[in-house]
This record gives C-alpha cells, sequence and structure tokens, in this order.
C-alpha cells in the first residue's frame, strides 16, 4: 500500500485566510528550566488543511463531534481540473471524464493545480471553483465531502458563502480546503482518510488527511 500526504504543515508563517490571525507557538516549558520541552500553540480551529462541518455557518447544525468517525474515512477520487485558469469554472464536464467512479465514490477532490501558489499572494486570488451543478450533484449522490486544494470553495470575493451554504445546508457533507498533492494521486479511486481532532462543539478542524493507495 503506497501512502500519500494531502496537508499542509502548520506553522508560523503559513498563509491563511486574510483577516485571520496565524497560528502561534511559544515556550511552555524548557529542558532547561523543566526537563522536558512542552509548546504552547494557539490557532484558529479552520487553519491550514481543515474540515468544514454544516454548524460553522448554521447554527445548530451538526459539529465534526457528532458525525460518526467513519464518515471521515472513505472511498476518494480525484477530479483534474488543472487544465482550467484563473476564473475559470470547474464544471460537470470534468467529472463526466470520470463519472463512473464518480459516482462510487465517497469524497471527490478536485485538483486545480492551485497548491503551487501556496505561500504567495496568487493563492489568495481568482482560484478556479465548482459551480451550482456540481454541487447539486455532490448533494444529490450523498456524498460525505468535498476537498479542494484552494483556500476555500467559494470564490475569494463572495463573502456571502454561496457555495459553502448550499453544501452545508443538507447538513450531512463536510468540506476539506488548503488539500496538497492532489495531482499524485490518478484518476483510480482511492482510501481517503481525514480525521479533525475530537473537539466538543467542533465548528471545524485541522486534519491530517492521506490518501491510501492500493498500487
Amino acid at each position: 500500500m503506497k501512502i500519500i500526504d494531502l496537508t499542509h504543515f502548520i506553522s508560523e508563517d503559513m498563509p491563511v485566510y486574510p483577516g485571520t490571525e496565524g497560528p502561534t507557538f511559544a515556550p511552555a516549558n524548557t529542558y532547561e528550566r523543566d526537563g522536558f520541552k512542552e509548546t504552547r500553540m494557539s490557532l484558529f480551529t479552520h487553519t491550514g488543511t481543515h474540515m468544514d462541518p454544516p454548524a460553522h455557518l448554521f447554527e445548530g447544525f451538526r459539529t465534526l463531534d457528532q458525525f460518526p468517525v467513519t464518515h471521515f474515512i472513505g472511498k476518494a477520487l480525484v477530479i483534474d481540473c488543472s487544465d482550467l485558469t484563473e476564473g475559470q469554472t470547474i464544471t460537470m464536464q470534468h467529472l463526466h471524464r470520470q463519472k463512473k467512479l464518480a459516482d462510487q465514490a465517497e469524497f471527490l477532490l478536485f485538483s486545480t493545480g492551485w497548491e503551487a501558489f501556496w505561500g504567495t499572494e496568487k493563492y489568495f486570488g481568482n482560484y478556479p471553483c465548482i459551480d451550482t451543478e456540481v454541487v447539486d450533484y455532490l448533494l444529490d449522490s450523498k456524498k460525505n465531502g468535498i476537498g479542494l486544494d484552494t483556500i476555500r470553495l467559494d470564490p475569494i470575493a463572495d463573502q456571502n458563502l454561496t457555495l459553502h451554504k448550499r453544501v452545508l445546508r443538507n447538513n450531512q457533507t463536510v468540506i476539506i480546503e488548503n488539500l496538497m498533492n492532489l495531482r499524485r494521486l490518478g484518476s483510480e479511486l482511492f482510501t481517503l482518510c481525514a480525521l479533525p481532532l475530537k473537539q466538543v462543539d467542533s465548528d471545524g478542524s485541522p486534519v491530517r488527511a492521506i490518501a491510501m493507495l492500493e498500487k
């Protein structure tokens, strides 16, 4: 079995959503004073490679801790959208290339190639986004989740979070943002494992996302 890491490192100098404070790491205990090292870590729940549950936008909807752990592990498929350029839209045409496998997948991950701009201003620019027909397909086929190698599901300029609301309103599907290495996963089904922290009343969480390939 081959394991591929889909998760960006968390660090103080990492990219974060504009207007959000980045993570901080401060010494809590030191070798010299305490005989061991321990660090106080402070970060937002939507830092780095992370997962959005319905409760992120809708009060009273499911938090991550209300999902069974099995929801975060399942058959996944990468949809290659790397042919798109700035401002272009991911449509059902991209899914039709692999429609039979897409129907079987529990997670669809959209590879735009935008991770190449991680750490630059362009990462927060006009990246490709899915259209509403793709959202409707995800919801109608009852996918566990959708994943992207971009800063978020909606265009950076959409402060209404239109696509987020459309996906999360079903109280079932999760969104995974800021993935990496999707281009390495090919065009066949694989097993995705994206486990959030086991936090009470969780509106979101960093995840360690990995792909497990049989070949």
